[in-house]
């Protein structure tokens, strides 16, 4: 398990789909380690395998110490409910900025566990989020997305400050 560099906005990895995983093996489960020890150490409380430049369907999210960790491999949203709720979103590869993001309140989610089993999953709350901003990145949605113009450029406008005031 290692702390892996995390790609940084604008890198275009982060636009990118990603491709299902196929095999279920050490290899796999060493991958979702290093997302959890890089997510971790970022910190975050969301990290896809496409933020450390590997494009594969894996997400790790871990809300809480009470939640544990949960980790979603092939993960597809199938159904989202009418109901909205705002909330403020970053990512790992844009530290320090966030917007408020309209999304559905509850998704339900099919996905994989580490050993290739089928699993389903409704999530509501903190989750129900934290699943859709993840599966936007793996589906080569990049969170600013999901803003209107005007706060996809302020929040760009920021980040690019930040960082230029950082290399100082």
């Amino acid at each position: 398990m290692s702390v892996r560099p995390i790609l940084r906005f604008p890198d275009p990895r982060l636009s990118m789909p990603t491709s299902k995983a196929v095999q279920f093996d050490a290899e796999l489960a060493a991958l979702a380690a290093d997302l959890l020890d890089t997510m971790r150490a970022a910190p975050g409380i969301g990290i896809t395998a496409p933020h450390i430049g590997v494009l594969q369907r894996l997400t790790v999210i871990k809300l809480d110490a009470q939640s544990g960790t949960k980790i979603y491999v092939n993960p597809q949203i199938i159904w989202s409910s009418a109901e909205t709720t705002a909330h403020a979103e970053g990512s790992v590869s844009m530290p320090g900025i966030s917007e408020d993001v309209i999304r559905p309140s509850q998704v339900r989610v099919r996905y994989q566990t580490l050993l290739g089993e089928p699993k389903e999953d409704q999530a509501d709350g903190l989750l129900s989020i934290c699943l859709q901003h993840e599966i936007d990145q793996l589906d080569g949605i990049f969170w600013l997305q999901r803003l209107s113009r005007l706060k996809r450029d302020r929040a760009i406008k920021r980040f690019a400050k930040q960082e230029k005031a950082a290399d100082s």
